[in-house]
């Protein structure tokens, strides 16, 4: 009987009349247009570890959600703020200082239930109706420098700001109270269904309150997705104080765990002179924590402090024997050195990884360079470049090197001018795709240099 009246809850919910909103195609194209600039910019974070724990609940969490116009993606945003946000066409961002604030799979879920419900509820594109702004172009403009400027692009974004929003259109497009209340509703519902415990919404949103009081001021209204974050807390505490969990509630999927990628993420991305005390003091409290561990280790080698570093790998090592994550930055920490035969050997038990495969595969190709064995290195870079091209842009310049090695100048080039391209640095990839273009004789390559001089152009053009 439960079950039937949470499936009736569900339908009553998501078959209620949706208030007006522009159309589904112009949402489609308005998304699209978003997303290349948001590309241009480079905010996206390409991390194959949080992407694939960010891909795993957010596509399970879709498994509750009735047939949608749109496809939905899950994006990383190299910012250290604690935010969320879903945008045009189904495409929802977490900035990755959400990952710091959380602590367990279930806060997250909950956030991502919470944005997939903005956009099932089609709220962005009913906010973006309400400010009677037409223009794709410049709607699109204006939403990718509200994210910039929130992100700190300086002049990136003043450029594409001015140019495309008038004071005050941010704040016209930010959520309804009543559009946060029913994102909460909906994304219970949807964590009831696929096995992630609701109380993770209301943590994390505790959580969010706490963090307001810091100040999020650099963060235009449209990106602030919890309005009366307060009421939202009173309101779902007060439906979960008599929750119970369906008696055939399902488990959630397996993935890496939480805390490995939180403290991957600090490690790798966060300030160190913000996080080094925070987790000091955490291990004083905690000296066994492996993902503690782990992420000191990940700040030491950021420093250059290679033996700290490598004293809280093999800690953390300690603790979770054999976890592929820890292994592979004790490969890492054996390039930096220069025992280059022992990264390999670490690195080797890992590249059939299904997470963290291509990972160690392009370590492996850097420490092969410094050993000789090119061919080998080459066909790993190759090979990482097929399967993530956005997740492994450097190693376009390790193929540079390669092919500068082995006396090949036109595809050093080539290479060098679409690691240039991929980094933003349009002088230096114009100089390199017109310098292999002088002398390049394979025509599959030639057609991919000129496609790729034909796209800067075209970025060019977009920003002005």
């Amino acid at each position: 009987m439960r079950k039937l009246l949470s499936i009736c809850l569900v339908f009553l919910l998501l078959s209620a009349p949706t208030a007006s909103a522009i159309s589904i195609p112009d949402e489609q194209k308005l998304g699209k247009t978003f997303m290349k600039q948001i590309r241009d910019q480079g905010l996206i974070l390409h991390d194959p570890v949080a992407d694939h724990l960010i891909n795993t609940v957010g596509n399970h969490i879709l498994r509750a959600v009735p047939p949608q116009p749109f496809h939905y993606d899950f994006y990383l945003i190299n910012d250290d703020s604690f935010n969320a946000f879903a945008t045009p066409g189904a495409n929802i961002f977490v900035h990755r200082g959400l990952f710091a604030s959380l602590d367990c799979i279930d806060e997250f879920a909950g956030i991502l239930a919470h944005e997939i419900a903005h956009a099932v509820s089609r709220h962005v594109s009913q906010s973006i109706d309400r400010s009677k702004l037409i223009s794709i172009g410049s709607m699109a403009g204006m939403l990718a420098g509200a994210l910039i400027g929130a992100s700190g692009g300086g002049d990136a974004a003043s450029a594409v700001t001015v140019g495309s929003m008038a004071a005050g259109q941010s704040s016209m497009l930010a959520y309804t109270r009543e559009n946060e209340t029913e994102a909460d509703q909906k994304g219970q519902l949807f964590l009831d269904a696929t096995g992630y415990s609701p109380q993770g919404l209301l943590t994390s949103l505790q959580k969010m309150r706490a963090a307001d009081y810091f100040g999020m001021d650099g963060i235009p209204d449209y990106f602030k997705t919890h309005p009366g974050t307060g009421n939202r807390i009173v309101n779902l505490a007060a439906i979960l104080a008599d929750h119970e969990d369906p008696a055939d509630k399902p488990g959630p999927p397996k993935t890496i765990d939480f805390s490995m990628v939180k403290y991957r993420i600090i490690g790798l991305y966060g300030n160190p002179d913000k996080y080094m005390a925070t987790l000091k003091a955490r291990l004083a409290r905690q000296p066994e924590g492996a993902a503690l561990n782990y992420g000191m280790g990940l700040l030491y080698r950021r420093l250059h402090q290679l033996d700290q570093a490598e004293a809280h790998l093999q800690k953390a090592l300690s603790v979770r024997l054999f976890d592929p994550l820890i292994l592979l930055e004790i490969g890492r920490l054996n390039i930096d050195k220069g025992d280059f035969n022992k990264a390999i050997t670490v690195l080797s038990g890992i590249t059939a990884d299904k997470v963290l495969g291509d990972l160690a595969t392009y370590y492996t190709a850097i420490a092969q360079i410094e050993t000789g064995a090119l061919p080998s290195a080459e066909a790993g870079l190759r090979q990482v470049l097929e399967t993530a091209p956005d997740s492994f842009v450097k190693a376009n310049f390790h193929l540079a090197h390669i092919m500068s090695r082995t006396s090949n100048s036109p595809m050093s080039h080539y290479y060098l001018g679409v690691y240039h391209a991929r980094t933003r640095d349009v002088k230096n990839a114009v100089f390199h795709l017109n310098r292999a273009l002088e002398t390049l004789k394979d025509p599959a390559y030639r057609e991919k240099t000129q496609k790729e001089l034909a796209d800067l152009k075209d970025k060019k053009h977009r920003q002005g």
